[in-house]
């Protein structure tokens, strides 16, 4: 599901709209995300993925607006900037997979969406790596291809690329098949 996918339905499932919870997040006193989401997830009975869309509504309101092209550049500053050139081929490569591939900037990572189907993220975790996660459900792990497990609830899998040689065809094609599979 899309961050808007999770917006739309949580006054349903709460009655309340996503900017409510502000208010009431600062009268118990909580302020880092780990805490609201929490909060959220045992108070109203919500999955990491709508208590993840609330924080997201709360940190955004409270963040300066920057553009597209700022929130990826932020990604690759500093010691992390070697990854921006490795990263601008993969998106040439997984752009040529359809018209409908776009990227949305997070504060952690940079997703790739098929119109609005998240499947697949990178994340230009260190210096020395980037982090490409990919949607494969039913997917066994390999040794590659390992389980996302706790790096990412959002992914089923990672690969960690320590060598922008390593974005190569076997990780093109996990890619393909995640991006067919958002259709």
């Amino acid at each position: 599901m899309t961050l808007k996918g999770y917006l739309d339905t949580i006054e349903a499932k709460t009655g309340k709209k996503p900017a409510d919870f502000k208010a009431l997040a600062k009268k118990k006193g909580l302020v880092t995300s780990s805490e609201i989401r929490a909060w959220l997830k045992a108070e109203f009975g919500l999955g990491h993925g709508h208590a993840q869309a609330i924080v997201h509504v709360l940190e955004s309101a409270a963040a300066p607006q920057t553009t597209q092209a700022d929130a990826i550049d932020a990604h690759f500053a500093g010691k992390k900037a070697g990854w921006r050139k490795p990263y601008a081929g993969l998106l040439a490569k997984v752009g040529r997979f359809g018209a409908d591939v776009r990227v949305a900037p997070t504060r952690t990572y940079l997703s790739l969406l098929r119109g609005d189907k998240k499947f697949a993220i990178v994340a230009p975790a260190t210096p020395e790596r980037l982090d490409i996660g990919i949607k494969l459900k039913g997917f066994a792990p390999t040794e590659r291809l390992e389980a996302a497990g706790s790096w990412n609830a959002m992914v089923t899998h990672r690969v960690r690329i320590s060598d922008p040689k390593q974005i190569d065809k076997e990780v093109l094609a996990w890619l393909k098949q995640a991006y067919e599979a958002a259709a």
